[in-house]
């Protein structure tokens, strides 16, 4: 057993935080088509978030942001018949790439239920089926090294407004997902920021670490990060449901620290294929009932004078298969933390999203690249990439489409740098 000492290091560079003073379908002349959509639940019309779309046999994808919204751009050297919509719970659907041309694509995706019937027999011991899934995560995930191509988004809001937006498409090292396979390396190949912060305001928020950061959230690969090897002491573990994710029947084990453990530990759920038993998504949150100790995981750096205090998190891990191994897919990280300054009345509230969705992957020609080159764990996106005002920044490659309010923030700030340098 790792020492609780080994532990708090790892667990703490989950999200670090640095705290200091100072739909229609288009054919453009580029050789790319872009296709806009929303996705909703058929039964209720409501957005569906965090949906993965993409191109069946192909590592070509994207997901849907939290109003459902996506944008899908495919090259017109890649013969694409049809667009694959997916998401836990719903029946995957397909849709031919010709329906989707000139049209206000609204996609709708049926609930999807489960019959016992389709169900693999297994002992139903939550225990039994988590350690199993942990031993044979080798042989379910890559075997050998992949070069993937990711959009990274990072989002600091102080109340209701954003201070700081960061975007970058990165080129990943994804190290092979076997016993020591190694670290994986992020390599920034463009990026843009944008920034709001008062010349009055005494405390700048920082993300530390960024895409490398986020990394770590691939709970299948850093399994022994979450569920080190005696983790049934450590945790309760129920079987709750089960659940349909691309056509495929998977376990719904909820997981939560045991009462006698008074360090913060995980809570969450984990999707597990009754199949393979593979692990193809996973939501988990830091337990915040010692709140003081789990704010000190975050917090590295602060002036004097203010307390922190972290009020939520919320990870997501995600994964799809193809050939029967599984590939990240899409990663999330949410944290928000409240600062008290000794002297004043009121707090002030923070929320940091970040995110990462792959976009692509070869599997043919993994190379790495320099460790010079790679995207440090104590490096701040916004402070190595340039403002933005181009609203075709990201020309052909992929990313995840904006919210309206970061989209409304864009424009707002693009405006004023524009302003700014007339």
């Amino acid at each position: 057993m790792k020492t609780i000492a080994n532990y708090f290091r790892k667990v703490g560079i989950i999200a670090l935080l640095m705290l200091t003073i100072s739909p229609i379908m288009s054919q453009n002349g580029n050789g790319y088509i872009t296709i806009n959509g929303t996705l909703k639940d058929a039964k209720t019309n409501r957005e569906i978030y965090f949906a993965y779309i993409t191109i069946p046999d192909l590592h070509i994808g994207t997901v849907s942001n939290n109003d459902g919204e996506f944008t899908l751009k495919i090259s017109n050297k890649i013969l694409v018949n049809e667009v694959e919509f997916s998401h836990i719970g719903y029946k995957t659907k397909r849709v031919p790439l010709k329906n989707l041309i000139d049209k206000d694509n609204v996609i709708t995706l049926e609930p999807s239920s489960v019959m016992v019937g389709e169900v693999t027999i297994r002992p139903l011991d939550p225990y039994e089926i988590v350690a199993e899934a942990l031993r044979k995560v080798q042989y379910n995930y890559s075997e050998n090294p992949n070069m993937l191509t990711g959009f990274y988004r990072e989002t600091i809001k102080q109340r209701r407004n954003y201070i700081s937006i960061s975007e970058a498409l990165v080129d990943i090292y994804k190290t092979s997902y076997k016993p020591f396979g190694g670290a994986d390396r992020v390599k920034i190949l463009k990026g843009r920021k944008s920034t709001n912060v008062k010349k009055a305001d005494t405390l700048v928020v920082k993300l530390q670490g960024g895409p490398r950061i986020l990394l770590m959230l691939d709970i299948a690969k850093n399994f022994e990060e979450f569920f080190y090897e005696d983790f049934e002491n450590y945790y309760n573990l129920t079987l709750e449901d089960m659940v349909a994710i691309e056509d495929k029947i998977s376990y719904v084990i909820s997981f939560v620290q045991k009462p006698e453990i008074i360090y913060p530990l995980y809570y969450g759920k984990l999707y597990i294929d009754t199949k393979n038993l593979a692990i193809t998504h996973a939501q988990f949150s830091i337990n915040l009932n010692n709140v003081e100790e789990a704010t000190r995981l975050f917090v590295r750096k602060k002036p004097r004078g203010v307390k922190f205090e972290v009020t939520n998190t919320s990870y997501l891990a995600t994964y799809t298969e193809h050939n029967g191994r599984y590939y990240l897919s899409y990663l999330r990280n949410e944290l928000a933390f409240k600062a008290n300054w000794k002297r004043r009345i009121f707090n002030t509230n923070y929320d940091i999203v970040s995110e990462m969705a792959i976009t692509d992957r070869d599997l043919e020609n993994a190379v790495k690249f320099p460790l010079k080159e790679s995207f440090r764990m104590s490096e701040v996106l916004a402070e190595t990439v340039e403002a933005f005002n181009d609203e075709d920044f990201w020309g052909e490659h992929n990313y995840i489409r904006p919210e309206e309010s970061i989209q409304s923030a864009i424009k707002r700030y693009g405006r004023k740098l524009m302003r700014q340098q007339k």
